[in-house]
């Protein structure tokens, strides 16, 4: 493998030819050989986002060069296009800052800039010209986080309610039985139980909305401890009209820095959305598992795709796949909010230095939770069928349909056909004429599941 030196204020060290970064990159190679988890992609675009802006907006205020601002904005354009992915190989596990992902990006741009140029245009000096990691990593956690939401999560949201929609009008005079404490219940129609997924899943998207605004806020200029040292006062702000304009969402510069750099509770309160996203999610899925369970020995009141076999010994046997791989999500995205929560408390003093893990984490969240809600929507909640005679065996044969009586005869008198037909095997007709509390046209009248959804 073909090298060459490069060197910064530690010296010389090789790095790999056909590599576009630098120094300090190859000493967090070497430094942090921790894991498989690396920084997300989506993270470094929002921070090549950011160089590009930084670039354009110091040429603006006189302290850049015009070539060199163009130069980086080309070289950044590239980036966000996908063509250099493999030039950011960083682990997550690394400086609590993510300095190293910073001059990770600074190095690699600068380099292409210089390939594209000899303008000489130095990593610290021009790419990170009025700027620290400690105020540029977190607002790279920010952008990426509400681009992931906006353009990610909250589209396979909406497709989820539609399909929900459009399944409870298709059922909405389906009864069934109701189940509470995995108990029979009084009956309902099966659009109405659907309703009810589909409400969580509203609640979640108005959840989502309402989490954006803190993290909309951006402590860019803040610099090291966030008093703004060593950039212009107007880079900011105009920094941050750019960004604004590139992701065509309404960023804003945050009025607090040293809040913006040391405390994360942004991000603990937008995982909270997202953990509640994953509460309902593997409500909706469970439900709808227990529902097709079966086909012949369990509740079988609906059927979902037969997506793939589901066992390696018994033949012929299909499993409920899409819902299991998106209960094990929500498992996922309820420790990440385990991890987001400690981390965001260890802001001491003027920085957190837990930012690479509550970036990998609350990232890994929206993506885990896009992708499954997305492929369950497709493959499961599509392709969802009723069973309406294992439906109305199963509402015919309930002891709770006795619920209708108690208006009717009172509490007690219902209470012991229920019991009587329970412990006798009866229909709950047939006990209330042996009792002789009822006739069989009295049961009929008082006792018609329609009358009760």
């Amino acid at each position: 493998m073909k090298k060459r030196v490069e060197k910064d204020a530690f010296g010389e060290i090789s790095v790999p030819m056909e590599h576009k970064w630098g120094a300090q990159t190859q000493r967090s190679l070497g430094n942090f050989p921790i894991g498989k988890e690396q920084m997300p992609m989506d993270l470094i675009y929002a921070y090549v986002m950011i160089k590009k802006a930084a670039a354009l907006t110091n040429a603006e205020l006189g302290l850049l060069s015009a070539d060199k601002a163009e130069t980086i904005a080309l070289v950044c354009d590239a980036i966000l296009e996908g063509k250099w992915d493999n030039e950011f190989p960083l682990a997550v596990w690394q400086t609590g800052s993510g300095t190293q992902t910073n001059m990770n990006v600074n190095e690699v741009i600068a380099h292409l800039a210089n390939e594209e140029k000899p303008l000489n245009v130095h990593p610290n000096d021009d790419v990170n010209m009025g700027q620290s990691t400690n105020d540029t990593f977190p607002t790279a956690m920010q952008i990426a986080g509400v681009l992931q939401i906006k353009e990610r999560l909250l589209p396979v949201l909406t497709a989820v309610q539609e399909t929900l929609k459009e399944l409870e009008d298709k059922f909405a005079h389906t009864i069934k039985i109701g189940r509470t404490h995995l108990q029979d219940a009084t009956p309902l129609t099966f659009g109405q139980e659907i309703s009810g997924w589909r409400e969580m899943f509203h609640q979640n998207e108005l959840m989502m909305k309402q989490v954006l605004d803190p993290l909309l806020r951006l402590p860019l200029g803040g610099t090291a401890v966030g008093t703004g040292l060593n950039t212009h006062p107007e880079f900011p702000s105009r920094a941050i009209d750019k960004i604004s304009q590139y992701t065509e969402v309404s960023f804003k510069e945050s009025p607090n820095k040293f809040h913006g750099l040391s405390s994360k509770d942004a991000f603990v309160f937008a995982h909270g959305a997202l953990k509640a996203l994953a509460a309902n999610a593997m409500k909706c899925a469970n439900d709808i598992r227990w529902l097709a369970s079966g086909p012949r020995s369990g509740l079988g009141e609906i059927s979902i795709p037969a997506n793939e076999p589901g066992s390696s010994i018994m033949p012929g046997k299909v499993n409920p796949t899409q819902a299991e791989a998106l209960t094990m999500i929500c498992v996922q995205v309820m420790g990440n909010d385990t991890t987001i929560g400690v981390a965001a408390s260890q802001g001491n003093f003027e920085l957190n230095v837990f930012m690479p893990v509550i970036a990998y984490n609350f990232l890994q969240s929206i993506t885990l939770l896009s992708d499954s809600l997305d492929l369950f929507n497709e493959k499961c909640l599509k392709g969802l069928t009723v069973e309406e005679e294992r439906m109305n065996q199963l509402v015919e044969q309930s002891l709770m349909l006795v619920t209708a009586l108690s208006p009717k005869i009172g509490y007690d008198k219902a209470s012991q056909i229920a019991k009587k037909a329970h412990e006798e095997k009866l229909t709950l007709k047939e006990a209330a004429v042996q009792m002789g509390i009822l006739t069989e046209d009295e049961f009929d009248t008082y006792v018609d599941p329609r009358k009760m959804v």
